[in-house]
């Protein structure tokens, strides 16, 4: 059973990178061949799925409809014009953006609020948005492990560890990951530069947007501050980030049915939501469940745990380069959780803290996922909405984006926790 989930597996990741079209369809026939042949049985299935991730991403994306129809997008990207000296600092200033709200909010989120501001940016340009728009999803990841509340997998690794918010700047009389993380996002900074070397063209902002209603920013801005609040709740149910999403999302259409009177936004922003997005991320979900039953995801931690020896070096090396190349192709979340009760019984065999390889596992994990365009849900979201705009993104232009930016990010957080950790 192994062998044929991860042939099925590889050859559904080959076919959605060289097709990204019908990447959707792959993943979906995939899954329910591995489903087909038992290695997700049918009272697994939708226990496989994240729900709450899906409803995220509807309910945000409905609030985020009403926010670009009411013009704030184009407002905030004529104040980002304002101060700023050409096309390349306006990308620097966007994805710089997008790293510090992510810091605080589920990245699909962030590249779902502010995707829009970049889009409208280039549409004022009149330039191509494809490489702002995967600047932004690309910081958004990286800056998923600053904090506590900033990805999921900080999340697992706080409960785990009993770590609190604090813990992630400053732990034990050292520095947290939080500042591994900023050290890796400054330095990114510079290769924007090189990579938008070309981008000098100058900017202006010579209109002023009239918004038409603040109540949709209003919305927008009570998900981020929810969803942060949300986190310190112990014990919450699974579901309640999507479930505050909705709500909001919700309140959003009530509010346009009762001021216009009409259900034209209303049906507007339902046809917003990108289905074909949401079903991929189904389709993922169930083929990752079938790789986690079949001990493929065991067998991988297992092989990092053999590989570090009783070498400490080795061992970290092992576990922050491996979860790079692992997380460009697998969900980030199975592999923490599976590989969180390695790290520490690896680190209790070696009398060690084990908080230089939690530290490691996340870092590599969370910012791996930016080697290619499906290797994160932020990614899919970002890829998807520029489809949305009639901009296809292939590997090799995610590649240029996401690849410098990952090895940058990650070889400086790397070199920082071992200098600070070891």
């Amino acid at each position: 059973m192994k062998l044929p989930v991860l042939i099925l597996f590889v050859a559904m990741y080959v076919v959605m990178i060289a097709k990204p079209d019908i990447r959707t369809y792959v993943a979906l026939v995939v899954a329910a061949v591995v489903c087909a042949l038992g290695a997700v049985p049918l009272d697994q299935i939708l226990d496989a799925i994240d729900f709450n991730v899906l409803l995220m991403i509807g309910g945000t994306m409905v609030v985020v409809d009403y926010f670009i129809e009411s013009k704030m997008p184009n407002r905030i990207a004529e104040g980002i014009l304002t101060h700023s000296k050409n096309v390349r600092a306006v990308i620097i200033y966007m994805s710089l953006f997008a790293g510090i709200v992510s810091a605080f909010i589920d990245n699909v989120a962030t590249v779902l609020m502010i995707a829009p501001v970049g889009l409208a940016i280039c549409k004022k340009l009149k330039i191509n948005p494809v490489g702002m728009l995967l600047a932004i999803a690309v910081s958004s990841n990286l800056q998923g492990a600053a904090t506590l509340v900033g990805d999921t997998t900080s999340i697992m690794l706080g409960a785990y560890a009993d770590m609190d918010f604090m813990s992630f700047f400053w732990m034990n009389g050292r520095p947290g990951i939080f500042w591994a993380v900023e050290l890796g996002a400054a330095a990114t900074v510079l290769v924007l530069l090189v990579l938008f070397r070309d981008q000098k063209d100058p900017v202006s902002a010579d209109a002023h947007t009239a918004v038409e209603s603040v109540f949709p920013t209003v919305m927008l801005v009570g998900i981020v501050v929810t969803l942060i609040a949300a986190s310190f709740i112990p014990n919450k149910p699974a579901l309640t980030n999507g479930i505050i999403c909705c709500a909001y999302a919700i309140v959003s259409m009530i509010y346009d049915l009762l001021r216009s009177r009409s259900a034209k936004g209303l049906g507007h922003a339902l046809k917003s939501v990108d289905f074909q997005t949401i079903l991929l991320l189904t389709g993922l979900f169930v083929v990752i469940r079938a790789l986690e039953n079949v001990g493929i995801i065991d067998a991988v931690a297992g092989f990092i745990a053999r590989l570090g020896g009783g070498n400490l070096f080795l061992l970290y090396t092992a576990i922050v380069w491996l979860s790079v190349a692992i997380s460009a192709f697998v969900d980030n979340i199975p592999y923490v959780a599976t590989m969180l009760p390695v790290v520490q019984g690896v680190a209790a065999s070696m009398g060690i803290q084990p908080y230089l390889l939690y530290f490691g596992l996340l870092s590599g994990a969370t910012l791996g996922g930016n080697l290619t365009p499906v290797g994160a849900s932020a990614n899919i979201t970002a890829t998807a909405i520029l489809r949305r705009e009639g901009c296809e993104v292939s590997a090799r232009d995610f590649a240029r984006i996401g690849v410098p930016l990952t090895l940058t990010a990650v070889t400086v957080g790397y070199v920082f926790l071992w200098l600070t950790w070891k």
